[in-house]
């Protein structure tokens, strides 16, 4: 059984580890470590099984700016699973219950930049349709947004900016 749960100050090493053998390489473990040291306001989940941590998933603040205003809006990222135990619906339960802490915190968007055949099974689209565009290169399809309020968009344009610690990644 597989439990969803906040990270806590233990959990450091094992979301490393879990990030490190998700994405075969250091770079998002550096990243969750980097945002963790920040005075921002995150959202970092784990999934146990047993004694062991087999997943995590990060929402980070991001900008959505535009003619000089500024909308504040979460960005899903990384999400990781240890590769033994992928395919068995842990990223699922990670970014459902993220979406619902979101929800919970008083966010009303949220984005990402994902694989585009995974991600709108959650309800997630295409972010250039509703007039979001992102401020780095990345293929129109797998930079999506969700609405966690009805509107929240509506009449709203701009760029995407997410943390400077995402530069690179």
């Amino acid at each position: 059984m597989v439990i969803i749960r906040f990270e806590e100050p233990g959990d450091a090493e094992s979301v490393r580890r879990v990030n490190e053998l998700a994405f075969g390489r250091e770079d998002e473990a550096g990243l969750v470590d980097a945002l963790r040291l920040l005075d921002e306001p995150l959202i970092s989940l784990v999934a146990v099984q047993g004694d062991q941590t087999v997943g995590h998933i990060l929402f980070s603040p991001v900008t959505i700016e535009s003619e000089g205003t500024s909308l504040g809006a979460m960005g899903l990222g990384p999400l990781a699973v240890l590769p033994e135990v992928q395919g068995q619906g842990i990223g699922t339960q990670l970014v459902a219950a993220g979406i619902k802490e979101c929800q919970k915190a008083g966010h009303e968007i949220i984005v990402l930049v994902g694989h585009p055949g995974y991600y709108p099974r959650f309800g997630f689209q295409p972010c250039k349709p509703l007039g979001l565009e992102f401020s780095e290169d990345v293929p129109p399809e797998a930079f999506m947004v969700l609405e966690l309020k009805a509107g929240a968009l509506a009449g709203r344009r701009g760029v995407v900016k997410f943390l400077p610690e995402f530069d690179g990644v």
